[in-house]
Protein backbone atom coordinates (compact mmCIF):
# COMPACT_ATOMS: atom_id res chain seq x y z
CA UNK A 1 0.00 0.00 0.00
CA UNK A 2 0.99 3.84 -0.41
CA UNK A 3 1.93 6.02 2.46
CA UNK A 4 -1.73 7.61 2.57
CA UNK A 5 -3.12 4.46 2.73
CA UNK A 6 -1.01 3.43 6.11
CA UNK A 7 -1.55 6.84 7.37
CA UNK A 8 -5.27 5.96 7.88
CA UNK A 9 -4.82 2.88 9.33
CA UNK A 10 -2.17 4.38 11.55
CA UNK A 11 -4.50 6.97 12.90
CA UNK A 12 -7.12 4.08 13.12
CA UNK A 13 -4.56 2.16 15.47
CA UNK A 14 -4.81 -0.76 13.16
CA UNK A 15 -2.06 -3.10 14.11
CA UNK A 16 -0.43 -5.98 11.77
CA UNK A 17 2.01 -8.84 13.23
CA UNK A 18 4.84 -7.87 10.33
CA UNK A 19 5.69 -4.37 8.39
CA UNK A 20 8.13 -4.01 5.16
CA UNK A 21 8.57 -0.22 4.45
CA UNK A 22 10.48 0.50 1.29
CA UNK A 23 10.56 3.09 -1.50
CA UNK A 24 12.46 6.25 -2.16
CA UNK A 25 13.21 8.02 0.65
CA UNK A 26 14.82 6.46 3.42
CA UNK A 27 14.20 9.47 5.68
CA UNK A 28 10.42 8.28 5.90
CA UNK A 29 11.24 4.79 5.86
CA UNK A 30 13.32 5.01 8.95
CA UNK A 31 11.04 7.23 10.55
CA UNK A 32 7.70 5.23 10.12
CA UNK A 33 9.52 2.14 11.69
CA UNK A 34 10.29 3.56 13.92
CA UNK A 35 6.91 5.29 15.22
CA UNK A 36 5.30 2.16 14.17
CA UNK A 37 8.32 0.12 16.43
CA UNK A 38 6.95 2.23 19.36
CA UNK A 39 3.28 1.75 19.21
CA UNK A 40 4.01 -1.83 19.69
CA UNK A 41 6.22 -1.19 22.97
CA UNK A 42 8.41 0.30 25.31
CA UNK A 43 12.27 1.15 23.77
CA UNK A 44 13.74 -1.68 26.08
CA UNK A 45 11.59 -4.02 24.08
CA UNK A 46 12.86 -3.04 20.78
CA UNK A 47 15.62 -5.60 19.26
CA UNK A 48 17.20 -3.65 16.58
CA UNK A 49 19.14 -5.79 13.98
CA UNK A 50 21.29 -3.63 11.62
CA UNK A 51 22.69 -5.13 7.89
CA UNK A 52 25.23 -7.28 7.83
CA UNK A 53 24.23 -8.10 11.61
CA UNK A 54 21.38 -10.08 10.64
CA UNK A 55 20.93 -13.78 10.72
CA UNK A 56 18.14 -15.70 9.95
CA UNK A 57 18.02 -18.54 12.21
CA UNK A 58 19.02 -15.93 15.17
CA UNK A 59 16.01 -13.59 14.16
CA UNK A 60 12.90 -16.72 13.84
CA UNK A 61 14.65 -18.23 17.06
CA UNK A 62 13.74 -14.72 19.02
CA UNK A 63 10.52 -14.39 17.13
CA UNK A 64 9.25 -17.28 18.43
CA UNK A 65 10.60 -17.42 21.94
CA UNK A 66 8.30 -14.58 24.32
CA UNK A 67 11.30 -12.25 26.51
CA UNK A 68 11.81 -13.22 30.10
CA UNK A 69 12.02 -9.67 30.97
CA UNK A 70 9.18 -7.65 28.63
CA UNK A 71 5.81 -8.63 27.60
CA UNK A 72 6.46 -7.58 24.12
CA UNK A 73 8.96 -8.82 21.40
CA UNK A 74 9.87 -6.29 19.04
CA UNK A 75 12.55 -7.00 15.88
CA UNK A 76 13.12 -3.93 13.78
CA UNK A 77 15.52 -5.19 10.97
CA UNK A 78 17.15 -2.52 8.55
CA UNK A 79 18.42 -3.90 4.91
CA UNK A 80 19.79 -2.97 1.77
CA UNK A 81 19.42 -6.39 0.01
CA UNK A 82 16.39 -7.97 -0.33
CA UNK A 83 15.79 -11.37 1.28
CA UNK A 84 14.22 -14.67 0.03
CA UNK A 85 10.52 -15.62 -0.01
CA UNK A 86 10.87 -19.11 1.93
CA UNK A 87 12.94 -17.24 4.11
CA UNK A 88 10.18 -13.92 5.14
CA UNK A 89 7.17 -15.96 5.01
CA UNK A 90 9.39 -17.72 7.74
CA UNK A 91 10.06 -14.74 9.59
CA UNK A 92 6.03 -13.47 9.13
CA UNK A 93 4.96 -17.06 10.63
CA UNK A 94 6.90 -16.77 13.88
CA UNK A 95 6.01 -13.26 14.32
CA UNK A 96 2.13 -14.63 14.10
CA UNK A 97 2.57 -17.78 16.20
CA UNK A 98 3.60 -15.82 19.31
CA UNK A 99 1.12 -12.82 20.47
CA UNK A 100 4.15 -11.15 21.93
CA UNK A 101 6.24 -10.42 18.79
CA UNK A 102 6.41 -8.13 16.24
CA UNK A 103 8.39 -7.80 12.97
CA UNK A 104 9.26 -4.69 11.48
CA UNK A 105 11.77 -4.42 8.10
CA UNK A 106 12.90 -1.39 7.14
CA UNK A 107 14.43 -1.62 3.81
CA UNK A 108 16.92 1.02 2.65
CA UNK A 109 18.96 2.05 -0.69
CA UNK A 110 18.42 1.28 -4.14
CA UNK A 111 17.45 -2.32 -4.51
CA UNK A 112 14.28 -3.16 -5.74
CA UNK A 113 11.96 -4.27 -2.63
CA UNK A 114 8.98 -3.96 -4.55
CA UNK A 115 8.89 -8.00 -4.99
CA UNK A 116 9.56 -8.82 -0.83
CA UNK A 117 6.89 -6.54 -0.04
CA UNK A 118 4.01 -8.82 -2.40
CA UNK A 119 5.03 -11.34 0.71
CA UNK A 120 3.85 -9.24 3.24
CA UNK A 121 -0.31 -10.15 2.63
CA UNK A 122 -2.95 -9.46 4.75
CA UNK A 123 -4.02 -13.13 4.66
CA UNK A 124 -0.57 -13.18 7.04
CA UNK A 125 -1.75 -10.35 8.82
CA UNK A 126 1.21 -8.32 7.25
CA UNK A 127 1.54 -5.25 5.32
CA UNK A 128 3.99 -3.48 2.84
CA UNK A 129 4.34 0.18 2.51
CA UNK A 130 6.24 2.38 -0.44
CA UNK A 131 7.77 5.47 0.81
CA UNK A 132 8.08 8.08 -2.36
CA UNK A 133 10.27 11.52 -1.97
CA UNK A 134 7.77 14.02 -0.16
CA UNK A 135 7.03 17.24 -2.46
CA UNK A 136 8.55 19.92 -1.36
CA UNK A 137 5.64 21.70 0.52
CA UNK A 138 5.29 18.33 1.87
CA UNK A 139 9.07 17.52 3.19
CA UNK A 140 8.77 21.57 4.38
CA UNK A 141 5.64 20.77 6.91
CA UNK A 142 8.03 17.86 8.37
CA UNK A 143 10.64 20.40 9.28
CA UNK A 144 8.52 22.88 10.73
CA UNK A 145 6.52 19.89 12.52
CA UNK A 146 10.60 19.00 14.19
CA UNK A 147 11.16 22.47 14.56
CA UNK A 148 8.56 22.72 16.90
CA UNK A 149 9.51 19.96 18.82
CA UNK A 150 12.76 20.93 19.20
CA UNK A 151 10.83 24.46 20.46
CA UNK A 152 13.78 26.67 17.41
CA UNK A 153 12.40 29.86 16.20
CA UNK A 154 13.09 29.72 12.63
CA UNK A 155 12.03 31.53 9.97
CA UNK A 156 10.21 29.28 7.17
CA UNK A 157 12.30 30.88 4.19
CA UNK A 158 15.54 29.41 6.18
CA UNK A 159 13.48 25.82 6.96
CA UNK A 160 13.26 26.23 2.30
CA UNK A 161 17.37 27.04 2.44
CA UNK A 162 18.02 24.57 4.40
CA UNK A 163 16.42 22.03 2.30
CA UNK A 164 17.36 23.20 -0.68
CA UNK A 165 20.98 23.30 0.63
CA UNK A 166 20.82 19.37 1.14
CA UNK A 167 19.36 18.47 -2.01
CA UNK A 168 16.09 17.70 -0.47
CA UNK A 169 17.76 15.30 1.88
CA UNK A 170 15.24 15.18 5.06
CA UNK A 171 17.41 13.01 7.03
CA UNK A 172 20.34 15.57 6.61
CA UNK A 173 17.96 18.40 7.30
CA UNK A 174 16.79 17.06 10.00
CA UNK A 175 19.82 16.32 11.62
CA UNK A 176 21.05 20.45 11.35
CA UNK A 177 17.92 21.36 13.26
CA UNK A 178 19.51 19.39 15.96
CA UNK A 179 22.36 21.54 15.31
CA UNK A 180 20.46 24.63 15.23
CA UNK A 181 18.35 23.82 18.55
CA UNK A 182 21.77 24.88 20.82
CA UNK A 183 21.59 28.43 19.31
CA UNK A 184 20.00 30.97 21.78
CA UNK A 185 18.73 33.01 18.78
CA UNK A 186 15.91 33.06 15.77
CA UNK A 187 17.36 30.68 13.16
CA UNK A 188 16.92 32.71 9.76
CA UNK A 189 18.43 31.59 6.23
CA UNK A 190 21.81 33.69 6.77
CA UNK A 191 22.43 30.93 10.40
CA UNK A 192 21.26 28.20 8.75
CA UNK A 193 24.24 29.58 5.93
CA UNK A 194 26.85 30.54 8.93
CA UNK A 195 26.09 26.94 10.67
CA UNK A 196 25.47 24.45 7.85
CA UNK A 197 27.14 22.96 5.01
CA UNK A 198 25.54 21.73 1.67
CA UNK A 199 26.56 18.31 0.77
CA UNK A 200 28.76 17.85 -2.15
CA UNK A 201 30.55 20.82 -4.19
CA UNK A 202 27.79 20.95 -7.09
CA UNK A 203 24.41 22.56 -6.56
CA UNK A 204 21.56 20.40 -7.78
CA UNK A 205 19.25 23.35 -7.89
CA UNK A 206 21.88 25.14 -10.51
CA UNK A 207 22.62 21.88 -12.25
CA UNK A 208 18.93 21.29 -12.52
CA UNK A 209 18.18 24.91 -14.19
CA UNK A 210 21.82 24.63 -16.64
CA UNK A 211 19.87 21.21 -17.99
CA UNK A 212 16.82 22.81 -19.03
CA UNK A 213 18.39 25.92 -20.05
CA UNK A 214 20.71 24.61 -22.25
CA UNK A 215 23.73 25.90 -20.91
CA UNK A 216 26.46 23.04 -20.49
CA UNK A 217 26.13 20.04 -17.53
CA UNK A 218 29.48 17.90 -18.37
CA UNK A 219 31.21 19.23 -15.90
CA UNK A 220 28.72 19.29 -13.03
CA UNK A 221 27.38 15.78 -13.75
CA UNK A 222 30.39 14.13 -13.78
CA UNK A 223 31.01 16.01 -10.16
CA UNK A 224 27.26 14.72 -9.04
CA UNK A 225 28.00 11.31 -9.87
CA UNK A 226 31.69 11.15 -8.67
CA UNK A 227 30.00 12.34 -4.87
CA UNK A 228 27.62 8.94 -5.15
CA UNK A 229 24.45 10.55 -6.16
CA UNK A 230 21.94 7.78 -7.89
CA UNK A 231 21.31 7.75 -11.34
CA UNK A 232 17.45 6.92 -10.45
CA UNK A 233 17.44 9.25 -8.13
CA UNK A 234 18.43 12.53 -10.39
CA UNK A 235 16.11 11.32 -12.69
CA UNK A 236 13.62 11.76 -10.29
CA UNK A 237 14.70 14.95 -9.24
CA UNK A 238 14.67 16.54 -12.94
CA UNK A 239 11.24 14.99 -13.57
CA UNK A 240 9.99 16.93 -10.30
CA UNK A 241 12.05 19.91 -11.60
CA UNK A 242 10.12 19.70 -14.83
CA UNK A 243 7.06 19.31 -12.95
CA UNK A 244 7.29 22.54 -10.89
CA UNK A 245 8.19 24.65 -14.20
CA UNK A 246 4.99 22.97 -15.96
CA UNK A 247 2.96 24.41 -13.03
CA UNK A 248 4.63 27.65 -13.17
CA UNK A 249 3.78 27.81 -16.81
CA UNK A 250 0.20 26.15 -16.51
CA UNK A 251 -0.37 29.43 -14.06
CA UNK A 252 1.20 32.21 -15.65
CA UNK A 253 -0.34 31.56 -19.04
CA UNK A 254 -3.98 31.17 -17.30
CA UNK A 255 -4.03 33.15 -14.33
CA UNK A 256 -1.19 35.23 -14.18
CA UNK A 257 1.96 36.24 -12.13
CA UNK A 258 2.67 33.23 -10.31
CA UNK A 259 2.27 32.88 -7.12
CA UNK A 260 4.77 30.64 -5.56
CA UNK A 261 2.54 30.02 -1.84
CA UNK A 262 -0.74 28.69 -4.33
CA UNK A 263 1.50 26.49 -6.53
CA UNK A 264 4.05 25.15 -4.80
CA UNK A 265 2.22 24.78 -1.54
CA UNK A 266 5.57 26.92 0.54
CA UNK A 267 7.66 30.05 -0.74
CA UNK A 268 11.65 29.40 -1.66
CA UNK A 269 14.46 31.47 -1.52
CA UNK A 270 13.04 34.79 -3.66
CA UNK A 271 16.15 34.83 -6.04
CA UNK A 272 15.08 30.93 -6.87
CA UNK A 273 12.14 31.35 -7.23
CA UNK A 274 12.27 34.31 -9.57
CA UNK A 275 15.01 32.17 -12.00
CA UNK A 276 12.72 29.46 -11.76
CA UNK A 277 9.56 31.20 -12.88
CA UNK A 278 11.91 32.73 -16.23
CA UNK A 279 12.92 29.24 -16.95
CA UNK A 280 9.44 28.01 -16.58
CA UNK A 281 8.01 30.87 -18.83
CA UNK A 282 10.26 30.45 -21.43
CA UNK A 283 9.42 26.98 -22.72
CA UNK A 284 6.95 26.05 -24.70
CA UNK A 285 4.00 24.41 -23.52
CA UNK A 286 4.24 21.36 -25.62
CA UNK A 287 7.57 20.84 -24.76
CA UNK A 288 6.21 19.85 -21.45
CA UNK A 289 4.79 16.55 -22.53
CA UNK A 290 8.30 15.55 -24.71
CA UNK A 291 10.11 16.45 -21.79
CA UNK A 292 8.14 14.28 -19.51
CA UNK A 293 7.90 11.07 -21.93
CA UNK A 294 11.59 11.40 -22.29
CA UNK A 295 12.34 11.30 -18.10
CA UNK A 296 9.95 8.50 -17.99
CA UNK A 297 11.39 6.48 -20.26
CA UNK A 298 14.76 7.21 -19.12
CA UNK A 299 13.67 6.32 -15.19
CA UNK A 300 11.82 2.89 -16.91
CA UNK A 301 15.76 1.95 -18.91
CA UNK A 302 17.60 2.16 -15.61
CA UNK A 303 15.10 0.39 -13.56
CA UNK A 304 14.36 -2.68 -16.12
CA UNK A 305 16.90 -2.73 -18.74
CA UNK A 306 20.16 -4.84 -18.54
CA UNK A 307 22.06 -1.33 -18.40
CA UNK A 308 26.53 -2.07 -18.28
CA UNK A 309 27.13 1.07 -17.18
CA UNK A 310 24.70 3.57 -15.59
CA UNK A 311 27.07 5.86 -15.04
CA UNK A 312 28.11 6.38 -18.96
CA UNK A 313 24.10 5.95 -19.99
CA UNK A 314 22.88 8.58 -17.66
CA UNK A 315 25.61 11.28 -18.77
CA UNK A 316 24.82 10.99 -22.64
CA UNK A 317 20.90 10.61 -22.14
CA UNK A 318 21.11 13.87 -20.15
CA UNK A 319 23.35 15.23 -22.81
CA UNK A 320 21.27 14.61 -25.52
CA UNK A 321 18.16 15.78 -23.22
CA UNK A 322 19.95 19.54 -22.82
CA UNK A 323 20.77 19.43 -27.13
CA UNK A 324 16.69 18.70 -27.96
CA UNK A 325 15.46 20.67 -25.02
CA UNK A 326 17.45 23.18 -24.14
Amino acid sequence: MYKNEFDNLFKNKTKFKAYLFYGQSNFLIENYAAMVAATHGEHDEIEKVYFDDYNFKYVKDKLLQSSLFSSNNIILIKLTKKLGKKEVVELISAANSNPDSTLIFACLGDSDFKTMGGYFSAKLNATSVRMFTPFPNEAIKLLEQKARKLNINIEISALNHLYFMHRNDLSLCMNDLNKLSILDEPISAKVVEKHCFGIGTVSLEDFLHNLISGASISKDLYFLLEEGINEVFLTTQITAFVQQLFMISAYARTIGAPNAKEILGFSPPKPIWEKKTRLAISIKPEQFLEMFEFLNRLELELKSSKINDSNSYIQASLRKFSVLFG
